[in-house]
């Protein structure tokens, strides 16, 4: 492959992993550049699924919609989209638009072309509806399966290559008289060369790198230093932002950063930076949330948003930690438990949750509040906190020796809403609203679509719709120029 006749793609999570599917397609070769040592980002640790409406898996009797999902969507973006001057708001709505008006295509593409297993929705936080796919029982989680299925296909592609461990340090431009090559873009990157010097691409561009969760001490720290010392589960590294700024990007909301409710403490390592998610599908399956002496204290499916308010406020600090962290705990029953066994079984090994009984926990009003719940999902009275989606749970009549699955959760940052301005075709946007020429981003590094809440399901659908929309653009732009 020439390196001059490709399309750079810069991240190898699954919008880089959409966008480079739809250039193969196109028998368009590409460059992958990734500065892990493996490819998959953050999105094949995704756990909860991938949302679409409405799809053929979605119970036959909810009647969800596009414009259902679009509604719940455009309430969770709340004040950055409502605050907006007319021209930005429509550029949000049509992000918006274009998310949950192909987010059916998108599964069925996964579905039915990728050959993943998305047949299992449960409902999580914010939505009025379950939309949110994941395999069924057995089945590997729909992040990893995702990603895995789309890298297997394309490591069987001669015009693909992947060069990890490459980090991108600068967006360059390339010199040319041509109308073609006038202004083209490149990047320079650190291959780990043994005299330091860096390697230089140009082609069309596709920024997929993901957002600043991790960034603890750079971006995070400039835009929301309110927030240091809550662990993250980023791993540490810098956000790209920055470098699509160097060449004119505009940014917005980027202090919109999303603090997800439940991250599990390990009991073994209690002080960790970087936590593993405890999926919100536990809690879509009919998981609760407990502090104090076992008492419930929120609609563990509101938003992200409110749930983790709630923990801030009702939550008793982890003691002995020198961590921000909320001493939380994370209950299911056998029902809930059994719909759940994909991510279960996983952090049962982990020692992340454990089996138990009523009676072993060290909860004086647990078996109250159980009880009151179970009252509550059989229908015989209202929630106080005003819950009405309960998956499958199924304890009804709670004794001491009852079976239920626990583990210790605190509020983690997970998600930055904030990034790159993009429009529906993804090209990126300089600051008076221009396409940068030659230049799309998908994902995470992107800003906008969100707002001040992204719904749980919605990152990997945003990878995938976006991602192949970026892919379509450039390879539309590689075939012209």
């Amino acid at each position: 492959m020439s390196p001059e006749q490709a399309v750079i793609v810069i991240g190898s999570g699954l919008a880089g992993l959409c966008a480079t599917t739809q250039l193969i397609a196109h028998r368009i070769p590409v460059i992958m550049l990734e500065r892990a040592a493996k490819p998959g980002g953050n999105s094949i640790k995704a756990s909860s699924g991938i949302n679409g409406a409405p799809t053929r898996f979605q119970p036959p009797l909810q009647n969800d919609s596009a414009d259902l999902f679009l509604a719940d969507t455009l309430s969770s973006a709340g004040r950055p989209l409502a605050s907006s001057v007319a021209e930005e708001r429509a550029r949000r709505e049509r992000l918006i638009s274009t998310l949950v008006t192909t987010s059916s295509e998108a599964v069925s593409w996964l579905v039915d072309e990728k050959g993943v297993d998305l047949s299992t929705v449960a409902q999580l936080g914010g939505h009025s509806r379950a939309r949110t796919h994941r395999g069924g029982a057995g089945q590997k989680p729909p992040g990893y399966a995702i990603v895995s299925a789309l890298l297997d296909s394309l490591n069987q592609e001669p015009l693909f290559e992947l060069r990890t461990n490459t980090r991108v340090t600068r967006v360059v431009r390339a010199e040319g008289d041509s109308d073609d090559t006038e202004g083209m873009l490149g990047v320079e990157y650190d291959a780990g060369r043994e005299d330091n010097q860096t390697e230089t691409l140009y082609g069309p561009l596709i920024f997929a790198t993901g957002g600043f969760a991790g960034d603890t001490h750079g971006l995070l720290e400039k835009y929301r230093p309110d927030l240091a010392g809550i662990p993250s589960t980023n791993e540490a590294r810098e956000g790209t932002q920055p470098l699509l700024e160097e060449v004119g990007a505009e940014v917005v909301d980027m202090d919109q950063v999303q603090v997800h409710p439940t991250g599990f403490v390990d009991e073994k390592d209690l002080t960790a930076p970087v936590k593993f998610l405890a999926a919100e599908a536990l809690r879509g399956e009919g998981g609760i949330l407990l502090v104090g002496e076992g008492k419930r204290f929120v609609d563990e499916l509101d938003t992200r948003e409110k749930v983790t308010a709630a923990v801030m406020k009702g939550a008793g600090p982890l003691e002995d930690t020198s961590r921000r962290q909320w001493d939380v705990t994370l209950l299911l029953d056998e029902g809930a438990a059994a719909a759940s066994n994909t991510h279960l079984g996983f952090y049962l090994w982990k020692g992340l949750m454990r089996k138990t009984t009523v009676g072993e926990l060290a909860l004086p009003s647990i078996r109250d509040t159980l009880q009151d719940y179970a009252e509550v999902v059989s229908g015989k009275k209202p929630d106080d906190f005003g819950r009405s989606s309960f998956g499958n749970w199924t304890l009804k009549d709670v004794r001491s020796d009852s079976v239920v699955y626990v583990g210790r959760v605190t509020p983690v940052v997970h998600f930055t809403m904030g990034g790159v301005v993009i429009n529906e075709h993804s090209q990126v946007l300089d600051k008076s609203g221009s396409p940068i020429k030659g230049l799309w981003a998908a994902g995470e590094i992107t800003g906008g679509l969100h707002g001040q809440n992204r719904l749980g399901g919605s990152s990997l659908l945003e990878c995938v719709v976006f991602g192949r929309i970026a892919g379509e653009n450039a390879a539309a732009f590689h075939q012209q120029h």
